[in-house]
């Protein structure tokens, strides 16, 4: 029988487990007049949990790990990793193989961060104070070196008893630290490589995919998850794949063909760097992701509607393809990254940065492409933060706002007689199948129209009973995987 995921450390008896070496309920030590208050980027910092034990480490490495701790920080105030890396000062410092490290570490410790605590529980007597939370973090980036990544011991115990150092609220804990740390590095590898897979995924979410998709089913999502995924590629249709796939390999990629727009790719470190970046060939979009523009069929001339558009892959697919592209997001910064796409490919679309349940265009569309927000569980592989900052009750909320943009869209935005594909990027049938259901229920006029495989490059196993789309991270798993997704089609006749 599996163990249940860590949610905590766990009380062990000392004379078995031995004491640590400081005590967790001992009071910090009281800090020096002479101590440096500053901020991560130098400045000075206000208040306790700014307060520095002493000044900051110019020890080789620690400033790496500084980065992945504030990173860790934001994500979990609720920050997505993306928006994390990209509002830490600390990382913006970074650069070369530095910034890069930063990176995978960040990565590796939330994708991992469900068995790297519930490892730590067994060297951990009882459970941290909250107000000790960058210690836990302090530690998972630790474990995470020795256990993931292979960091030689000494690098990953001396910068970790560095970190915690630097600061008032950790330095009381720089003994534990270093304890726990080596005892990681003499014992841990062989019990982590045995802690079963779903200990990554949180509860909820397992219990939701144990009934959705079995036992096996939900096994192999959270086995997916845990590789690195690779990257696709999708191209625009007048682009011969098989020569970009020769002058990729010849860039010394390994590029393998998944469809004849779809290129993927196992080895890149700098996605700006590729052939054909600079030229707007192709642009980044998983394979799954791809699919729900294929759904449409034949769109040029027509005019489409894609709501909550960004980033922006479907858009560039659908100008790519001929269509009047209406692209409408209610995110600035978001929309400023479809706009540059658009630019670096040459392609065209109206750009609306609006509410899509307050978009009113003054002519309707032929077509929509609806990707509702959703909690993104299909996209876990690739946004390991997403089980630690999603929870199980946002998912009610983003189901009833589902419900509302189909119905918006329908009555407002979509001529008699077209089609509407609504899809999400989640493995929760409350986002998906419900939702088509539902749909069904309230409008009469609402028609499905059943998904054919060979109009999703023959993957006959991404398509439901329902004749919807369902995509899941274990299918191509021989190939790498693909994100998950739901996709229905509808014709509206209203």
């Amino acid at each position: 029988m599996e163990k249940r995921p860590f949610s905590g450390p766990k009380k062990r008896d000392d004379a078995r487990r031995g004491k640590p070496d400081r005590p967790f309920d001992k009071a910090r030590p009281k800090r020096r007049r002479d101590d440096d208050d500053r901020s991560d980027d130098g400045r000075p910092d206000k208040g306790e949990a700014g307060a520095r034990a002493r000044p900051l480490s110019t020890m080789p490495g620690v400033e790496a790990r500084r980065a992945v701790l504030e990173i860790l920080d934001r994500v979990n105030e609720g920050a997505t990793l993306d928006d994390a890396i990209a509002r830490t000062r600390p990382f913006e410092h970074l650069e070369g193989p530095d910034r890069g490290f930063a990176r995978l570490l960040a990565t590796v410790t939330l994708r991992r961060r469900g068995a790297i605590d519930h490892l730590l529980g067994t060297w951990l007597d009882r459970p941290l104070p909250k107000k000790s939370a960058r210690v836990m973090d302090i530690l998972r980036i630790a474990a995470a070196q020795l256990l993931i990544l292979e960091t030689p011991a000494h690098a990953a115990v001396a910068t970790s008893v560095e970190l915690a150092n630097e600061r008032g609220e950790t330095a009381g804990y720089a003994s534990l630290i270093n304890a726990i740390s080596r005892k990681i590095s003499a014992a841990g590898v062989e019990a982590f490589q045995k802690i079963p897979a779903r200990t990554d995924t949180p509860s909820w979410m397992w219990r939701a995919w144990e009934r959705s998709y079995g036992p096996h089913g939900a096994k192999a999502i959270v086995e997916a998850h845990r590789g690195t995924p690779p990257l696709d590629l999708t191209f625009k249709p007048s682009e011969n794949l098989e020569d970009w796939a020769a002058r990729l390999t010849e860039a010394g990629q390994d590029a393998a063909l998944l469809s004849p727009a779809t290129l993927r790719l196992t080895k890149v470190s700098d996605v700006t760097a590729l052939p054909g970046f600079e030229d707007g060939a192709w642009w980044v979009q998983d394979i799954a992701a791809s699919l729900p523009v294929r759904l449409l069929g034949d769109v040029a001339g027509k005019s489409v509607f894609d709501l909550c558009a960004a980033p922006g892959g479907k858009t560039l697919q659908l100008a790519a393809a001929g269509a009047t592209v209406t692209a409408v997001d209610k995110s600035p910064a978001r929309m400023e990254r479809v706009s540059e796409n658009l630019l670096r490919t040459k392609l065209t679309a109206n750009i609306v940065e609006d509410d899509a349940l307050r978009f009113k265009p003054q002519e309707k569309a032929d077509m929509i492409l609806l990707d509702a927000p959703c909690t993104a569980t299909g996209t876990i592989r690739r946004h390991p933060d997403i089980p630690w900052s999603k929870g199980e009750t946002a998912l009610t909320a983003l189901a009833e706002l589902q419900g509302k943009m189909i119905d918006h869209a329908l009555r407002n935005l979509l001529k008699p007689g077209g089609l509407l594909v609504y899809c999400v990027c989640s493995l929760q049938r409350e986002e998906g199948e419900a939702q088509a259901k539902a749909a069904l229920a309230r409008h009469e006029n609402l028609e499905r129209i059943a998904i054919m495989a060979d109009e999703i490059g023959g993957y006959e196993k991404a398509v439901t009973r329902d004749g919807d789309l369902r995509t899941l991270p274990s299918m191509l798993g021989e190939k790498g995987g693909m994100d998950g997704f739901f996709a229905a089609r509808f014709r509206w006749n209203g």
